[in-house]
């Protein structure tokens, strides 16, 4: 059992950094620096990302009749954004590779500065005294985002063609590494999480992610799949930022109850979007055809 703790950590670790090192062996300096290098796109990204979720996350807790460690876990997985698994989801959706992995990058990169500001707002505005050293946030970015990113983007200068060849295979094993890290998380906190429901938890938090999700879409500008790309983006919060904020402030069960349960209630709710995007993305194909 001691064994099994020390290893997920170090499994959920790994799994993460392969999701992104499968965006580095699929993508180039250009696409790295797509949103860098249009001030207009940057700007509403952050705003959709890294703005809209705190305040809309920090309206609902202050209004939620739930327990302060509830309302830690909802506004902590406001404050983290971007988790690997976006560029692939919007991908999936039929985005734009240069916006897609670009957004990414950009947000990846500003989740140094926006991390500890924010968190510190947000602990301010309720009265607590919490704390987030800039260092951890670097540290966390610079072993999950930046080293495997390096990776991947250094094999794919050396060897392309080997890279395109692998990086569906990293992207899926890292997947199936991430399900098997969450699972004794996710048992772990049942039980917690499982008191969380009917309380108005699970509202709040559809409340919060639809609202996130809204602003995405319509800071995307004119493009369909562009305004798909930063609901996603937006909506899609990161679990591991998350849980890793928490663990350096409370012990609290329930505060990783209340962020898992924001991660698995986020992903039902933002589902019947993202058909209505695949299906309007299929039905403009068609009439393409047609034409």
């Amino acid at each position: 059992m001691e064994l099994i703790k020390q290893l997920v950590p170090l499994l959920l670790t790994g799994s993460l950094a392969g999701l992104v090192l499968a965006v580095g062996l699929n993508t180039d300096r250009g696409d790295m620096l797509y949103v860098f290098k249009r001030p207009a796109l940057l700007g509403r990204a952050v705003l959709a990302v890294m703005v809209i979720p705190p305040i809309v996350a920090g309206v609902m807790v202050w209004l939620l009749p739930v327990s302060p460690a509830v309302k830690a876990g909802i506004m902590l997985m406001a404050v983290a954004p971007v988790p690997p698994l976006v560029p692939g989801k919007e991908l999936g959706l039929g985005g734009r590779k240069a916006y897609a992995y670009g957004l990414y990058v950009a947000m990846a990169l500003l989740t140094i500065i926006s991390v500890p500001l924010v968190f510190d707002t947000a602990s301010r505005l309720f009265g607590r005294h919490d704390v987030v050293r800039i260092v951890t946030i670097l540290g966390t970015v610079f072993t999950g985002v930046i080293i495997p990113l390096a990776i991947g983007l250094l094999v794919r200068q050396l060897a392309p063609a080997f890279a395109s060849r692998i990086w569906r295979w990293v992207y899926r094993l890292s997947m199936v590494l991430v399900v098997l890290a969450f699972v004794p998380i996710l048992a772990k906190v049942w039980g917690p999480m499982m008191h969380l429901v009917g309380n108005g938890t699970l509202v709040g938090i559809a409340v919060v992610v639809l609202l996130c999700q809204a602003g995405g879409h319509f800071l995307g500008g004119p493009d369909k799949m562009d305004r798909a790309t930063l609901a996603t983006t937006a909506s899609v919060r990161h679990p591991g930022i998350a849980m890793a904020l928490a663990s350096a402030n409370t012990t609290d069960a329930r505060v990783t109850a209340a962020v898992l349960l924001f991660l698995l209630v986020g992903l039902i709710v933002t589902f019947p979007y993202t058909m209505w995007v695949k299906r309007s993305a299929r039905a403009e194909a068609a009439a393409a055809k047609q034409v």
